[in-house]
């Protein structure tokens, strides 16, 4: 086979990918299928089967590909800066989506589409990153915003600044998340503390703190509000409140 039949039958395969997806949408698709086709992106005339099942098998699922650095992208054999950018961009994408796709929601009654836009930003952080979603009167949501970055065992916040950004958004509630990069959801005493804190100080200028959410490495959630934290430690902070 000539380099011309080697590219037209290239072609044909990745037009058969793109009609698959038009025709059946993404759920079709082996996660091999979707890197293949990502891949493609980058480098357009490039065979990208081998290097999706590479992929794969150095990173171990799609997610995990989709969220490794560009050193390490390229540290797969045919992996170059074309095909990490794509990936790249993708996942940027998405993650973009899922955030602005939640502004204007109500946020009881979107709290897996909360979680996604939570897991997809956070559980691939290398350190701890805490993230506010800020709420108007109506728990409507009014948009989210990266507050603090810290080394991977402690993000500093500092009341004052969450206050400040709450007014910015004209907020009247909102919910705190922070990930853990070990994939410990467990809630630490100085995550119990600062909750005790930040929902004290934001009390007193009639802001609600509704939740505390901790994301794992792994994708998976803690709520401090389902688990009954935040019910407890409302009440031990009543006799600073006055009645509030």
């Amino acid at each position: 086979m000539d380099k011309t039949d080697w590219q037209k039958k290239g072609e044909g395969h990745r037009q058969r990918l793109r009609e698959k997806f038009l025709s059946c949408g993404i759920d079709a698709f082996t996660e091999a299928e979707v890197l293949e086709l990502l891949l493609t992106m980058g480098t357009p005339r490039k065979d990208c089967k081998e290097m999706a099942r590479a992929l794969l098998a150095r990173f171990g699922s799609l997610a995990k590909a989709l969220e490794a650095s560009q050193a390490e992208l390229e540290q797969v054999h045919g992996i170059g800066p074309a095909n990490s950018f794509a990936l790249h961009f993708v996942h940027g994408v998405a993650r973009r989506y899922l955030k602005e796709r939640l502004i204007g929601k109500e946020y009881l009654r979107s709290t897996r589409e909360v979680a996604d836009y939570l897991v997809h930003a956070m559980r691939d952080l290398g350190r701890e990153t805490f993230v506010a979603i800020f709420l108007d009167a109506s728990f409507g949501i009014l948009g989210s915003e990266t507050i603090a970055e810290g080394s991977i065992a402690c993000a500093t916040v500092y009341p004052r600044e969450l206050i400040r950004r709450a007014f910015d958004h004209h907020a009247a509630a909102l919910v705190v998340a922070h990930n853990h990069p070990s994939g410990n959801l467990a809630p630490s005493p100085a995550d119990r503390e600062l909750t005790r804190r930040l929902l004290a100080a934001l009390a007193l200028v009639d802001v609600q703190l509704l939740d505390h959410v901790i994301v794992g490495g792994n994708g998976q959630m803690y709520s401090f509000a389902d688990h009954g934290l935040m019910a407890s430690i409302r009440q031990e902070c009543q006799p600073l409140l006055g009645g509030r």
